[in-house]
């Protein structure tokens, strides 16, 4: 217990300014999410693009890939969130999964999963002994997923990202980006907090559709 609370405080010591500012700019979009505001996307695009550099260094190429797509439906979901029909209203609203979204999800994690796994696989081999790939290729499939069902407003995004968190925070604290352990720590409980917001948000919907 003293040895992972060392490596914590050596950890937090060691963070550097690129890494507060992902942080701080992850935590902000994830509370621009909960809230569905807009914000949501130029704000997480500052996080993303610093750890797509991160990663690289951290030789966290399964979590590169994430925030590079990250970066590209981040530009998706915002036309997505901002188009309006012609009465001016949004057209993307938070809703719940239906049978044939849960078979689309899970089919786009584990499509996404094995082919991660299997690239980290390889780099492991043959460039980064450092590549983590069952527990990488898991945190990476499981934020595609949750990214791309955020862009559609479906309430189960947030299992999906409750479920990359728990993976993350170890992740990232082995490979000593302590503070972004922490991060995902935090995020955890946003996450928790955004399904709880959003399912009152799709109930409301449900309720105002049979009225």
């Amino acid at each position: 217990m003293d040895t992972i609370w060392q490596e914590f405080v050596q950890g937090m010591k060691d963070t550097t300014w690129l890494e507060y500012i992902a942080v701080i700019s992850g935590v902000a979009s994830v509370w621009y999410s909960r809230k569905e505001d807009i914000l949501v996307y130029p704000v997480g695009l500052i996080n993303t693009v610093i750890y797509i550099w991160l990663s690289f260094k951290g030789h966290l190429f399964g979590e590169a890939s994430v925030n590079f797509y990250y970066t590209v439906m981040s530009i998706y979901g915002w036309i997505l969130w901002a188009k309006k029909d012609k009465q001016h209203h949004h057209v993307v609203h938070i809703s719940y999964s239906n049978a044939k979204w849960w078979g689309y999800q899970l089919a786009f994690f584990f499509a996404f999963y094995i082919i991660i796994f299997f690239a980290l696989q390889y780099l492991k081999q043959n460039f980064s002994a450092g590549a983590i790939p069952w527990a990488d290729a898991f945190a990476s499939a499981t934020a595609y997923t949750g990214m791309w069902l955020m862009a559609k407003k479906k309430v189960e995004s947030w299992y999906w990202w409750i479920a990359t968190n728990v993976a993350s925070i170890p992740l990232y604290f082995v490979k000593h980006y302590v503070f972004t352990s922490v991060f995902y720590f935090i995020l955890l409980f946003m996450a928790i907090w955004g399904l709880i917001e959003w399912k009152r948000k799709a109930n409301e919907q449900l309720n105002a559709e049979t009225i």
